[in-house]
C-alpha cells in the first residue's frame, strides 16, 4: 500500500534524521481527516521536486512532526510537455487536469478559445483557475508525484502561438489533419506543446494563428475535449523515455 502525501514547503533542503513540521491546511488534514498518528509513515513533498520519506513523531489536532528517514530530489523529466485545454464546459475542466497531472504532463495552460462555451471572466476566472490549481494538487498526491505540475494563468490565442513557436514540437490536435500523430518524430524533442480544442473546434484563425505547429489527429474518433489530451500525451509518452 502506499504511503500518503502531503505538500509542505518544509522540505526543501531537509536531510536524513531532520524533524519536519507538517502544519496549516496539509498539517490538519493529515491529522483530523485522514487521523495520521505517531509510528505511521509518510511522505512529504514540496512540489517541486523534493520527497521525504518519515515516521511520525509528534501528532496534535492540526500538525504533525515527521523525521526524515529518507530524502530524494526528483530530477525534471525531458521532454518537458505542455498541454495547452481550451475550457471546456461545466466540471470537464478539472477533469481534464486531473487525468493530465495523472499521467505526468509538467505545464497545464488554460485556453481561452473563440469556440470554448464556458468564458473566464473576472471574478469567475480566478474561482476557475483556483478550482484546476486544486485539481491539480490533489492529482499529484494521488500519484505520487514529486514534481506538481505548473497550471497557468488563462492565455489567449496569441499567447497559445508563441508558446507553439518557442516549443521543440508544437502539436494541434485536429480531426480533420490528414497526419498522423504516431508519425511525430521525437528524436532529440526538449520540449513539447500539445493544444487540445474545444468541443466546437478550432476556428480556421486559430489555425492559421498556429501555423509554426504541426496539425495532427489521433485517429478515427473524435475525442471530447476533456479525454483528447490524455490520449494524445500517453501515446506520447509511451515513446519517450519518461515511460520506460
Amino acid at each position: 500500500m502506499s504511503l500518503p502525501v502531503f505538500v509542505t514547503e518544509g522540505v526543501r533542503g531537509a536531510r536524513t534524521g531532520d524533524r519536519v513540521l507538517l502544519d496549516g491546511d496539509e498539517g490538519r488534514h493529515a491529522a483530523t481527516v485522514k487521523r495520521i498518528r505517531v509510528g505511521e509513515q509518510v511522505v512529504l513533498t514540496d512540489g517541486d521536486g523534493t520527497r521525504l520519506t518519515g515516521s511520525v513523531v509528534e501528532a496534535t489536532k492540526s500538525t504533525l512532526v515527521v523525521e526524515a528517514a529518507e530524502v530524494e530530489v526528483v530530477p525534471a523529466a525531458t521532454p518537458h510537455v505542455t498541454v495547452v485545454q481550451a475550457i471546456p464546459k461545466g466540471d470537464r475542466g478539472e477533469l481534464a487536469v486531473e487525468v493530465l497531472t495523472e499521467i505526468d504532463v509538467d505545464t497545464i495552460v488554460p485556453w481561452a478559445a473563440s469556440r470554448s462555451v464556458a468564458v473566464w471572466r473576472g471574478e469567475r476566472a480566478a474561482k476557475s483557475l483556483a478550482k484546476w490549481r486544486s485539481a491539480a494538487q490533489a492529482a499529484a498526491k494521488q500519484a505520487r508525484r514529486a514534481r506538481f505540475p505548473e497550471v497557468t494563468t488563462m492565455a489567449t490565442t496569441a499567447e497559445v502561438a508563441d508558446l507553439l513557436a518557442a516549443a521543440d514540437l508544437a502539436v494541434v490536435l485536429h480531426e480533420a489533419a490528414t497526419d498522423a500523430f504516431a508519425d511525430l518524430d521525437l528524436a532529440g524533442v526538449g520540449s513539447v506543446v500539445v493544444v487540445v480544442g474545444p468541443e466546437g473546434g478550432i476556428s480556421d484563425d486559430e489555425l492559421a494563428a498556429f501555423g509554426s505547429a504541426r496539425t495532427v489527429r489521433l485517429g478515427a474518433s473524435v475525442l471530447r475535449t476533456s479525454t483528447a489530451g490524455v490520449a494524445a500525451v500517453a501515446a506520447l509518452l509511451s515513446r519517450t523515455p519518461r515511460w520506460r
